[in-house]
């Protein structure tokens, strides 16, 4: 069933990668708006290797696969810091347009990267692991699944969605982040390991929805 769903996500991030683009070229984005494709990217990445991997079997191809993964997850996944720090210039936060802040949201995403490179990545040992029919290669040492680079990244999602609710009356990317934090922290008893795969799947289209609402929209007042 897992693996369904799984390709079934595949094929829903392909339809939206190529429509955010569109819309993005349409839109005028600038350039730090499209990190948030190289995200979609990861996951795109992410979903057709669980959902394939059974085709291709226990082995160190896949392996090399799943790995790869968690290189994606490292490197992909705290660009969303700039993503949500562009959020905030179009939601006319005044301060975030600083020079200084800049830098300091390009150097905080640089040490998220690290952070999780060297608390992860670097020193991961897979091993396979059977469930709901899809076979996915895990952390031998689940301690080493360092959680804290993506408890920040959600933080500042959760922030900037606060204060663009605050600002602009805009509470769907506020619920996609609640969402996101309840999938990943709560067991929910279903017979599927893709719950938190939805919900990301949810906070992607949320984020997505949230710039083309503020891109097409004046700011109220300052923050």
């Amino acid at each position: 069933m897992d693996a369904f769903i799984y390709i079934s996500f595949f094929a829903i991030y392909i339809c939206i990668f190529i429509f955010g683009i569109r819309i993005a070229i349409r839109e005028q984005w600038p350039i730090r708006a499209y990190t948030i494709f190289i995200v979609i990217i990861g996951l795109l990445y992410d979903n057709g290797i669980l959902a394939l991997g059974r085709y291709v079997g226990e082995g160190t191809m896949l392996e090399i696969l799943h790995l790869a993964r968690y290189w994606l997850h490292a490197f992909a996944t705290p660009l969303l810091v700039i993503f949500a720090w562009d959020l905030l210039i179009n939601s006319h936060v005044n301060w975030v347009k600083k020079q200084w802040v800049k830098y300091s949201f390009l150097l905080f995403t640089i040490g998220l990267i690290l952070l999780e490179l060297v608390t992860v990545v670097f020193k991961i040992s897979l091993k396979p692991s059977w469930q709901y029919g899809v076979i996915n290669y895990e952390n031998i040492d689940p301690s080493g699944d360092s959680p804290f680079m993506i408890i920040i990244v959600s933080t500042v999602l959760a922030i900037t969605s606060i204060i663009i609710w605050r600002k602009q009356k805009w509470i769907w990317l506020f619920n996609a982040v609640l969402l996101m934090g309840i999938a990943s922290a709560v067991k929910l008893p279903i017979e599927s390991n893709a719950v938190t795969n939805l919900a990301e799947l949810i906070l992607i289209i949320a984020l997505l929805a949230t710039k083309s609402f503020l891109h097409n929209r004046k700011g109220t007042s300052d923050y």
